[in-house]
């Protein structure tokens, strides 16, 4: 359990940092009260985790040598193609494309809602928007492929504070961080981080 609370907390804490999600929660945490931004943050993070580790689980009825196998392909895919993606990248401090999706996410969705919003309007709109950007990343693949081959509980209570750690530096301090984030290097520690997950789990099976 202890490996699996490991695993899903450097997972998530590395991948999240400089990711969609995080720019969304810096974004709304400058026009609405952070704690309320927190709160619907951290709830969709929170939804997420549970849903990709119940995921997890049904993947896990297949075949245990299938499970396996699949689960060291896919975080040495992973690895390989993160660290492909940081030689690729300049060594600016963000990824501006990124943030833009963020922004855009954003005025939409402030489009759609009323002027004067409710606190209970400022959590929906946090939850919704984290959701959807979370939704089919990678991050999210990677907890399934974690709660498949280990302790569901340690997965889910690991990602999930791994979750809260970057949604609260994003909330508290985002905005005076933001710049100062290398994409570059968070991309190259997470390609590292999936690379040794797939060796550890390949040593493991042997």
């Amino acid at each position: 359990m202890l490996t699996a609370f490991t695993a899903g907390l450097l997972l998530i804490t590395v991948s999240e940092l400089g990711d969609k999600t995080f720019f969304i929660a810096v974004i709304l945490a400058m026009h609405h009260p952070r704690r309320l931004v927190f709160i619907g943050v951290t709830a969709a993070l929170a939804a997420m985790t549970i849903v990709s580790v119940l995921f997890g689980q049904a993947v896990s009825l297949l075949p245990k040598a299938y499970i396996h196998y699949a689960e060291i392909v896919l975080f040495l895919a992973f690895g390989i193609k993160l660290l492909y993606d940081a030689s690729k990248m300049s060594s600016a401090a963000c990824d501006t494309e990124v943030i833009e999706e963020a922004e855009a996410a954003v005025k939409k969705a402030d489009l759609e809602l009323p002027k004067k919003k409710t606190s209970l309007a400022i959590v929906i709109e946090a939850f919704i928007l984290t959701f959807m950007a979370e939704w089919g990343d990678r991050t999210q693949i990677a907890t399934i492929a974690l709660a498949a081959g280990n302790n569901p509980i340690g997965v889910t209570v690991g990602a999930i504070l791994g979750h809260t750690i970057c949604a609260a530096i994003a909330v508290i301090g985002g905005k005076m961080i933001a710049g100062r984030i290398s994409e570059r290097q968070l991309t190259l520690i997470g390609g590292c981080l999936f690379l040794v997950f797939g060796f550890v789990a390949a040593i493991e099976g042997a």
